[in-house]
Order: C-alpha cells, then structure tokens, then sequence
C-alpha cells in the first residue's frame, strides 16, 4: 500500500532562478527568502534520511491547463532543455533529467470513474513541461537522481468540486501502488494578480507592500494564518471569498492536494518557509505539511489501499 507522507504549499516564481546578482538587483540588495525557504525545505525534507523518507514527488501544477481531462505525466523518463515561453530571458534552455513513475501514474487514471471525473495518463516524450514543475524540481530534485517526478495538470474547465475529484482519485492511485512514498506539492501562488506591464517595475521587490491591494495582502495572510492552525475547513469554505482576489489558477492546485488529505477533515499544520513576499502583485510563500499522528483525515483512515 502506498502513502502519502508530506506535502507543500509552495511557490515557483522566476525570480528563484534569477542569478543571484539579479535577484539581489531585483530586492533592493537583499535575498529574496522564497531561495533560502527552498534550500531550507530541500535540507528539512528532500535530503532527509528517516524512516518516512519518500521515493516520489506529485506536483500539482498550476501553469498546466487542461481542458477536456486531468491529465499526469507517465514517462519513464523526462529529460532535455526547458526554456519558458513566458519569461525566456531569465528561464532559458535550462536542464533537467529525473525518473518518472509510469505505475503510479496508471494507477491515478484507473479511479477517475470511481469519483465521477476524467483522468488521463500520458506518456509522450514530447509532452511539454511548465516552470511550475521544473523550477521547484531545480531546488528540491535536482541531484537526487533515484527520486521519481510526477505531474498534475489544472482542468481549466473544471470547478472546485472536480479538482477535489481528482485529489480523491490521486490519494486512491498512491494508496494502491505498493510500496509508493509520496510527497505532494501544490505549486502555486495565493492571490495572483500583476501589476500593469508599465507600473510593474516600481513593485519587483518582495517586500509585501508590493501586493496589488491591501485587501489581498489581508486575504491571504489570513489563509496563511489558517494553514498553520491546520484549519483547512476555514480555507475551503471560503473559498468563494477568496477567489475574490484571484488566486493562481482559482487555487486548484490546492484543491487538488486538499482532496488528497481528506479535505475539512484534514488538521495538518503547516511549517512556513522563509516570509510571505510579493512577486510583481502577487502573494508568495512556502508551507509544508507533515503528516499527522493519526492520519490525514485526522481520523486514522483509510487503513487499507482500495481496489479500483
């Protein structure tokens, strides 16, 4: 039977692989703490040697959008040179080569009927891959060599509703893989929206009075205060409040992992690394969730893999 045995809410902005000089040159002289959280996170959890250690990474993945069907990659492999048509300037032909997970992968898709929605895996080489996977990957991954990546796209047809769907599908695929250990990572933002191309540059540093409103800068220090109470209930009831300020991708990547660890039943605290900072109006930041003693759900269960 597989587990899962951590998960993150973490962010994947571009400037984390800015040259160092240029994020200093960015932040008014100073680190940016979205890159000292991620090392921190990578010595903490990814390089650890314990009895939960893991052998797999899911990341949810917010710059990935599918429109008829979740979908999630199953190469055996997925190397080559990744250059974002995004921001190709500081995201330019940057390598990556890590095992996939083919089996776990099949598994996800074989329990979409059983929670009414659409699953595809795929296993095409030629499959792109999105900075939301591969910047964070470059900090917690890369040189960890036996360690298996996996990623989930968003539906962007999709509501709340389906993509905590596809995170019951997800905790049933890893549940019947023998063997899995399996970190999740919602890669995202809170609320995400730009400031306009021409006043953008007066707000590039992370100082969190760059977020695009103070209404926003309150809305997510509020979930961020709620994640470390381990009140998931309070963030996704309200989650119609939220959307007011357009967090990334409706903030299904978290919905996705919330499916996963049982939803409101789920009183996993969150461990916050480096601050909360903005990126050009957007609200950034890092939390990680240890497992609970008794369980995601709070409850203990499930105690046996279902069969699909």
């Amino acid at each position: 039977m597989g587990e899962i045995v951590g998960a993150g809410l973490l962010a994947h902005v571009p400037t984390i692989v800015l040259p160092e000089a240029d994020r200093l040159e960015l932040n008014e002289g100073k680190e940016i703490t979205l890159v000292t959280g991620l090392h921190q996170l990578r010595k903490d959890v990814f390089e650890r040697d314990a009895a939960d250690d893991y052998d797999t990474v899911v990341v949810l993945d917010s710059h990935w959008a599918t429109t008829v069907e979740f979908v999630v990659t199953a190469q055996g492999r997925r190397a080559g040179l990744f250059t974002s048509e995004e921001l190709p300037r500081g995201m330019c032909r940057m390598p990556y080569d890590f095992p996939g997970d083919p089996e776990l992968a099949y598994n996800i898709e074989k329990f979409a009927d059983r929670h009414g929605t659409w699953i595809t895996a795929i296993d095409d080489e030629y499959l792109p891959i999105y900075y939301a996977t591969l910047n964070l990957w470059k900090f917690l991954g890369e040189g960890l060599p036996d360690k298996r990546w996996v990623t989930v796209g968003v539906c962007q047809t999709g509501d709340m509703e389906d993509h905590l769907r596809l995170g019951r599908a997800l905790a049933d695929g890893i549940a019947a893989t023998p063997g899995r250990r399996v970190l999740l990572i919602a890669s995202g933002a809170l609320s995400h929206t730009f400031w306009p191309l021409r006043e953008l540059r007066d707000h590039e540093a992370s100082d969190p009075v760059h977020i695009f409103t103070p209404e926003a800068r309150e809305a997510d220090h509020e979930r961020i205060a709620w994640f470390k109470e381990g009140r998931h209930d309070k963030v996704l009831d309200t989650m119609d409040e939220f959307w007011k300020y357009k967090p990334e991708a409706k903030f299904f990547h978290y919905l996705m992992m919330a499916g996963a660890l049982g939803e409101q039943a789920c009183v996993a605290k969150a461990r916050q690394y480096g601050e909360y900072e903005n990126s050009v109006g957007t609200g950034q930041v890092h939390l990680w969730f240890d497992r609970p003693a008794d369980g995601w759900t709070g409850t203990g269960l499930p105690t046996t893999a279902p069969q699909p």
